[in-house]
């Protein structure tokens, strides 16, 4: 599917959120697992979280799917999940691959799971190393570094593990493996990484302890909760971006997680000079939210890297493109983690804003956008990336002359109102 976009003269309104994907990741597999039965709101139905209650029920959970994005979970317990029939398919969700991984690591049967072309191309050997150290057995193919993944689980043992990077989809697979391990299980993390898995394993009644740098879990059965799934901040950050660089907006956002480990990409818009307010700041279900409202600005390039990476790892070709119409120069360093999403978005964003008439330089671990640029229309790929597709999708809103996007249908990965939400915003 190709969408062609024409900056609108103004962009105005209130933006709906779809649920937090990774919450909802998370929220579907531990109430799997739990006892009891578990409500859960705003649930995400990007094709991610589908692909995990499609893997889930082949293995015995009960769900019913009820109107307005609610989900009901009939957990089967610890030991309560069966073999599938057939292998199971991630689609092209990375967290349902590596997350089920650590879960089914220590379940007493065969699995095997896949994806589609470009998630059996992502790393998978950080998952297979760790687990192989608590007992498990799981192989790959690639030398036991890519997908398709064959796992015969059995019995695990807890066990230290320093992450070799800041990881929460490895740190997660190793605390729904050490559920079931003998021993306590401790995951260090080099930084900090989003922690939804922590929090919702310490409501669900998990003997968790999170201390600095360092998670300790000791093994033990969960109890089901209701889960109100706040507004995606990773979605929020395409109309964040469009609101600070057209220069007539303004954009009203409700109900966004603000979670800490997430809301890195507000923090660097706003050092960048951006008008961006946070309100009606409260917790819901042990999430912190807001309501997020944000006006055309002026930006000035900033360098970031560090700590601040793991924080905005999905948003970074949205700052790449911020950093085009700031004032200055803007440097990207530590990411070198993109390199392994769904498409290499270190260079896909690098071609595609050059392609722009942006001046950027590609790193080895990030970019160097110099600013006070014109972003001009034509025509770009998606390279089969969701988020590379709406990170142009917001350049046209901004861009001169026509926009047009191939294979723009990959948002539905993650965000499947995106484009309705892009044409309700340029319309008001």
């Amino acid at each position: 599917m190709r969408r062609t976009i024409r900056r609108p003269s103004t962009l105005r309104g209130e933006v709906h959120l779809p649920g937090d994907k990774s919450i909802s990741h998370r929220a579907v597999i531990l109430n799997s697992i739990a006892h009891g039965d578990a409500r859960i709101r705003n649930f995400s139905w990007s094709q991610d979280c589908r692909a995990t209650i499609a893997c889930l029920k082949a293995l015995g959970m009960r769900a019913d799917v009820g109107g307005s994005g609610e989900v009901t979970i009939q957990g089967v317990g610890g030991d309560g999940l069966k073999e599938a029939e057939d292998v199971l398919n991630a689609g092209n969700s990375g967290t349902t691959m590596r997350l089920l991984t650590g879960l089914l690591a220590s379940r007493p049967f065969l699995s095997i799971i896949t994806g589609d072309d470009s998630l059996r191309s992502r790393p998978m050997g950080r998952i297979i190393e760790p687990l192989r150290l608590m007992g498990g057995q799981v192989w790959g193919r690639g030398g036991d570094s890519r997908a398709p993944l064959v796992i015969r689980g059995g019995n695990l043992r807890g066990v230290r593990y320093v992450l070799p990077v800041a990881s929460a989809q490895l740190k997660s697979a190793l605390l729904l493996a050490g559920l079931s391990a003998e021993g306590e299980t401790v995951v260090v993390e080099p930084m900090p990484s989003r922690d939804h898995t922590e929090r919702l394993l310490g409501a669900m009644g998990a003997r968790i302890e999170v201390d600095g740098d360092t998670i300790k879990l000791s093994p033990g059965s969960l109890r089901a909760v209701d889960v109100d799934v706040p507004g995606d901040i990773s979605a929020a950050a395409f109309w964040l971006v469009a609101g600070v660089l057209h220069n007539e907006a303004k954009i009203t956002i409700r109900g966004v997680g603000l979670n800490p480990t997430r809301s890195g990409v507000i923090d660097v818009l706003q050092s960048m000079g951006a008008d961006l307010r946070v309100e009606n700041n409260r917790v819901v279900g042990g999430e912190p939210i807001g309501d997020l409202q944000v006006e055309s600005s002026s930006l000035t390039g900033v360098e970031i890297g560090g700590e601040v990476i793991p924080r905005m790892i999905d948003e970074i070709p949205l700052i790449a493109l911020c950093g085009a119409m700031a004032r200055g120069k803007t440097v990207i360093r530590d990411a070198q983690e993109l390199r392994v999403k769904e498409s290499d978005r270190i260079s896909t964003t690098t071609v595609e804003l050059s392609r722009m008439g942006v001046r950027v330089e590609e790193l080895p671990d990030g970019m160097v956008v110099h600013g006070g640029e014109r972003v001009l229309g034509g025509e770009f790929d998606s390279h089969g990336d969701h988020r590379l597709a709406m990170m142009l999708g917001v350049a046209g809103l901004i861009a001169d002359g026509e926009t047009t996007i191939d294979n723009a249908e990959v948002a539905d990965v993650s965000y499947s109102e995106f484009w309705s939400d892009l044409e309700q915003i340029s319309a008001n």
